[in-house]
């Protein structure tokens, strides 16, 4: 299936900004499962393209002129495959699983998080047993966001000694049951030698409706925008994702 995706962010101050550095990680990169047929990134000035250390596309916006209002719109196409849960790492060498073995300050294990995970202590062994604690995260996490289900499996995960990693992308749903929410966050988990999917908000596997742009060991090093300034005051943030199918 192919998707026209567009992602529009407008930040607003009641001050001048004068100095800003963003970090966008809104460029998709090709996988087993998706394939860029093209993408296009429009920022307020010249961003320096790189790739960070879990092999995202990386891009760097300094802006050192005064300003009162900054806008970013990424858009392109996406193919995907139908296979559901299939491996979906960046080309390039793939970096070892044990990196995603340490918690993060958003993936620690508080005393009531552990005695939950530790009932899965068996079962996370095998792809079935993931999947169970998935859907367990899932009935916790009932009208939460989707991060913080994300959060919570890979906590468990880590804790009881599997490597498991935050993913930041977009999902499409048909119009009856869209929420108006495209913007998506799902978990990858290391068993029996390979990476596999877990849609813990859906308590779904990812598949063709699902488009990989980042990867970290949580929100922070995955999220689509992430800065620092200096002067601005107060922030008002437009932020609008949108994921349409065409066959075309």
């Amino acid at each position: 299936m192919k998707y026209v995706i567009t992602h529009e962010f407008n930040y607003r101050y009641d001050q001048p900004v004068r100095l800003s550095t963003q970090y966008l990680r809104l460029t998709p990169r090709d996988t087993t499962r998706q394939k860029v047929l093209d993408w296009k990134l429009d920022t307020p000035g010249p961003a320096l393209r790189t790739t960070d250390g879990y092999g995202n596309v990386l891009h760097v916006l300094t802006l050192d002129k005064a300003v009162s209002e900054i806008s970013i719109e990424a858009a392109g196409t996406v193919e995907t495959s139908p296979a559901l849960d299939e491996s979906s790492d960046f080309t390039g060498a793939p970096l070892s699983p044990l990196l995603f073995l340490r918690p993060t300050s958003l993936t620690r294990v508080d005393e009531p998080l552990g005695a939950f995970a530790a009932t899965f202590r068996r079962a996370v062994a095998e792809h079935s047993g993931l999947r169970e604690l998935a859907a367990a995260i899932n009935d916790r996490h009932r009208g939460g966001s989707a991060a913080d289900a994300v959060h919570a499996f890979i906590a468990c995960c880590r804790h009881l000694g599997v490597p498991a990693r935050y993913v930041s992308g977009y999902v499409y749903a048909k119009k009856e049951q869209n929420n108006g929410v495209a913007m998506h966050a799902w978990a990858e988990a290391w068993v029996v030698e390979r990476w596999r999917s877990f849609d813990i908000a859906h308590d779904c596997a990812v598949g063709e409706a699902h488009i990989k742009l980042a990867v970290g060991a949580d929100y922070l090093d995955a999220c689509p925008v992430r800065g620092v300034r200096i002067g601005g005051g107060a922030e008002t943030l437009l932020a609008n994702a949108h994921v349409e199918a065409t066959q075309q």
